[in-house]
């Protein structure tokens, strides 16, 4: 082992360790004393396994755990990693979690079926806008694709099988890289072969070759770019700005049966989230923190950049993204929006994966529980968005608003 490396390991170390002294002094000494009231409202259940995948976005369920922010809200919370979205899925579904650092789009697949077994859903929260990114391949891009519009050009000129990966079928990824391709007139389900890989074994397949693109979030886009193998493309908040994506989910049963538990665990990531955005050092004994092998598992400089929204694209390009990765954002992250929740049942409908139409409206709002939100957010002292819809404008130009889910669905050229 290197100096720098065991300085870094040290670090790292130093920094857990020094998890209740950092919560002592970022919340006055509060992390010890009960923020619920006396009797009924204590939490049902006071330990809660929250499954996480490797990546920077899980940062806010894991800071809450290690700064100790769970023991204010009477639950102790322990991060458990997992390997693949479809094990979290399934351990989600038959109880071996509580709730999970999870894609969107997956618990609105399972809650409808169309992405394994059929359970009904519950999403808490959301714990990040922007932050992902789709990577080409270095040999691609040596060809002249480095963009969504040179990228359809080569697939036109040089015709044979193109591949990319997303990571799970009704995930933010697997959305992101499709609205991103038929973008730029080429359509995923027809012009492509996609594949599902796990987020941290993205950059291992793309280096012997299995992929020419693919769709992850951070710190995999940044890793493969320090690794010579690949470039940014396009990042996701340029597909989309501040777009939710992933969320704190967990199943209805669960809220059903342990809501003062849920409403707790909801306020202890909320308060994280607040403490990840306060300031640059937080972000920064944040990125040390998940870097760390029982997390992320990777070098901090890889984490470190684009959180603070310093970006190159692997061709030389740098720039500084005010729209990078956000935690929180005054509270405008975190709120369940029922418009966010419904694009992605437009998407699914749009590419196949749903199969008949749906009341878009009446199951964003089985799923996303905006009561227990503001539960939440009243008790870490959080502003709430008064409304429940949001509009934004897409990179294909098109405005989502929530207002008419189904002639949206409908609406695109380039469908399944």
């Amino acid at each position: 082992m290197t100096t720098k490396e065991s300085k870094t390991n040290l670090t790292r170390r130093s920094i857990i360790k020094a998890g209740a002294a950092v919560t002592a002094s970022a919340f006055g000494g509060l992390a010890t004393q009960g923020a619920w009231a006396a009797g009924s409202d204590k939490p049902e259940k006071e330990e809660v396994r929250i499954g996480f995948i490797p990546l920077t976005d899980c940062a806010s369920v894991v800071m809450a755990s290690v700064l100790g922010i769970d023991k204010k809200y009477g639950i102790k919370i322990t991060p458990t990693k997992e390997a693949s979205w479809a094990g979290v899925r399934d351990k989600l579904v038959n109880g071996e979690l509580d709730a999970a650092h999870v894609l969107y789009g997956l618990i609105y697949g399972v809650h409808l079926g169309v992405s394994g077994p059929k359970k009904d859903m519950a999403m808490l929260m959301t714990l990040n806008n922007n932050g992902q990114a789709i990577t080409l391949s270095k040999k691609l891009a040596d060809k002249g694709a480095v963009d969504g519009a040179s990228l359809a050009k080569l697939m036109q000129t040089e015709k044979r099988e193109y591949t990319f990966a997303q990571t799970f079928p009704t995930g933010t990824h697997a959305m992101w890289l499709y609205y991103w391709l038929a973008a730029h007139g080429i359509n995923p389900m027809k012009d492509a072969k996609v594949i599902t890989v796990p987020p941290p074994q993205m950059v291992a397949n793309m280096r012997v070759g299995n992929m020419d693109g693919f769709c992850v979030g951070e710190p995999w886009g940044h890793r493969a770019i320090a690794d010579n193998i690949g470039i940014t493309s396009v990042t996701t908040q340029d597909i989309w700005r501040d777009h939710p994506e992933k969320v704190l989910g967990t199943t209805a049963d669960f809220v059903k049966k342990y809501p003062n538990t849920a409403r707790a665990m909801t306020a202890a990531v909320l308060e994280a989230s607040k403490w990840i955005d306060a300031s640059l050092s937080n972000k920064n004994k944040m990125a040390e923190t998940i870097a760390d092998k029982s997390y992320v598992n990777t070098s901090v400089d890889v984490i470190n950049q684009r959180i603070l929204g310093r970006y190159q694209n692997g061709l030389g390009k740098t720039w500084d993204d005010p729209n990078y990765m956000k935690f929180f954002n005054d509270g405008a992250v975190n709120f369940p929006y029922l418009s966010d929740g419904m694009w992605f049942l437009t998407q699914h409908k749009r590419w196949g994966l749903l199969k008949e139409e749906v009341d878009y409206l009446a199951v964003a709002k089985q799923i996303n529980q905006i009561d227990l939100y503001k539960d939440a957010a009243n008790m870490v002292k959080v502003s709430v968005p008064k409304d429940p819809y949001r509009s934004s404008k897409l990179i294909d130009g098109t405005v989502w608003d929530g207002k008419n889910p189904k002639a949206y669905a409908s609406s695109f050229a380039i469908k399944a």
